[in-house]
């Protein structure tokens, strides 16, 4: 596994649900195209797994 994971926001949070927004929030993402750099773990890991569809994650 790798030591971070770079997370960016691609798609509009319009019409997703409530649970999804706090996802997207806690994750430390406000807006479309924003990058986040998190640690690489089973949390972070679990809340990319609920709003997989709206954000891309690499490796770094």
């Amino acid at each position: 596994m790798a030591n971070k994971l770079e997370i960016t926001l691609t798609k509009s949070l319009i019409g997703t649900k409530p649970q999804q927004r706090k996802t997207i929030e806690a994750l430390g993402l406000r807006k479309v195209n924003q990058t986040v750099e998190q640690a690489d773990n089973e949390a972070v890991r679990g809340q990319i797994v609920k709003v997989a569809h709206l954000v891309t994650v690499k490796e770094i």
